[in-house]
């Protein structure tokens, strides 16, 4: 597969997901050819990141292909341009992230979502963990924040919990949120 054709390619292989899961196929390890996880690998993504993204439209409806994509996107972009299309070895375990009920400046989720979204960017998220599950999409709809520029907003703070909060109460009132309710 050609990635320098990555949105087409990477379509192909989604809509291929979709297609098994209906048909009732599970398991991300039996769904990809040796040339599609190549594919995969080359914009920093592992089987797992397409079928749970699958897994949750064929149930749910949600996220849609769009959302992916640009979720896909900023991903691709922090393995090119901070990780130098190197993958990193790590995985992080469910015991590892904060809990559900933490808290920073008073939200809810926020340090779960915001752990999940840094480790979705390197790469080191493990099977059972999902950047965009339901929990962050409710999260995410409550802020009224999309999953990509959230995403991309935590790239952009490195660390920096106050450039996230910074982030957050200035999408609500900042003229890109204005543009998007109109």
């Amino acid at each position: 597969m050609k990635s320098d054709l990555w949105t087409t390619s990477l379509r192909t292989v989604y809509d291929k997901a979709i297609t098994l899961y209906r048909d009732g196929q599970r398991g991300d390890t039996t769904y990809f050819s040796p040339e599609e996880t190549e594919f995969l690998a080359s914009i920093g993504l592992r089987p797992i990141n397409v079928y749970d993204y699958v897994e949750d439209f064929v149930s749910g409806g949600e996220p849609d292909w769009e959302t992916y994509l640009l979720i896909v996107a900023v991903r691709r972009n922090y393995f090119i341009f901070e990780q130098k299309c190197l993958g990193s070895l790590e995985e992080i375990r469910p015991d590892e992230l904060p809990s559900k009920r933490a808290t920073l400046a008073g939200i809810p989720w926020l340090p779960r979502i915001v752990k999940k979204a840094t480790c979705f960017l390197e790469g080191d998220l493990c099977h059972d963990i999902m950047y965009g599950c339901g929990g962050d999409r409710h999260f995410l709809r409550e802020h009224r924040l999309p999953p990509a520029d959230f995403l991309q907003a935590v790239w952009l703070a490195n660390g920096d919990d106050q450039k996230i909060l910074s982030f957050m109460r200035d999408w609500e009132t900042g003229p890109s949120r204005q543009q998007l309710s109109s």
